[in-house]
């Protein structure tokens, strides 16, 4: 399985997370299959975006498309970090 790690700051966590919400079937027809959005606890404006991708072809084909950069524009996203992920192990405790 394919995953992604976004970090990025936004200017405005509200409005960002309009835009995410309004692009979630532009993700999911793309390829994502889940996701979690977390924050860094002394920056409350540190969004991490973990997905779950069918595939990372598909995860970088839309997050370079012209389209995604745009909306990361409009709302705000500051310096998007990308790391492109295999999964080895999951497990709960």
């Amino acid at each position: 399985m394919a995953y992604v790690l976004i970090t990025h700051a936004v200017e405005d966590y509200t409005a960002w997370k309009i835009g995410f919400d309004g692009a979630s079937d532009l993700r999911k027809s793309a390829g994502e299959i889940e996701y979690q959005v977390l924050k860094y606890e002394d920056k409350p404006n540190t969004i991490v975006h973990f997905s779950k991708w069918q595939s990372h072809s598909q995860a970088r084909a839309f997050f370079e498309s012209d389209k995604v950069k745009e909306i990361r524009k409009e709302f705000g996203v500051e310096d998007p970090k990308f790391v492109y992920l295999d999964a080895l192990e999951n497990g709960t405790l």
